[in-house]
């Protein structure tokens, strides 16, 4: 039997805003690509904010175990993979959401869902 683990964020009020904050500065300056995948999303970032993608997939991985967070190097960028399942993937997706209207893509959201999430 699998067992299933809820789309929720464990993390506390403060810890969630400054995590959020943490995501949006690094994808103001660092995001180069957003690609939805059939599990999830893929996240592209110049390969100097490796270190704080890093950091921050730390604090997820423990925060949000339902999901996956995979960080690699690749042709000239660092990419993050985060996979999830059934409900998972549009938490996944909506957390990292593009803005249409900059003409750029921007994690206004990251925590959002998980907040919404715990309901």
């Amino acid at each position: 039997m699998t067992r299933k683990i809820p789309v929720a964020c464990t993390l506390g009020v403060a810890s969630l805003a400054a995590q959020r904050r943490r995501w949006e500065q690094l994808m103001s300056r660092a995001l180069t690509a957003r690609d939805e995948t059939p599990d999830g999303l893929r996240l592209s970032f110049r390969p100097e904010a490796e270190k704080e993608l890093r950091a921050l997939v730390a604090v997820e991985t423990g925060c949000c175990a339902w999901a996956t967070w995979t960080v690699e190097p690749a042709a000239g960028v660092i990419v993050l993979d985060v996979r999830s399942a059934d409900e998972g993937v549009t938490t996944v997706r909506s957390m990292f959401t593009a803005d249409q209207s900059a003409g750029r893509t921007s994690a206004s959201s990251p925590g959002r869902e998980h907040r919404e999430s715990r309901r």
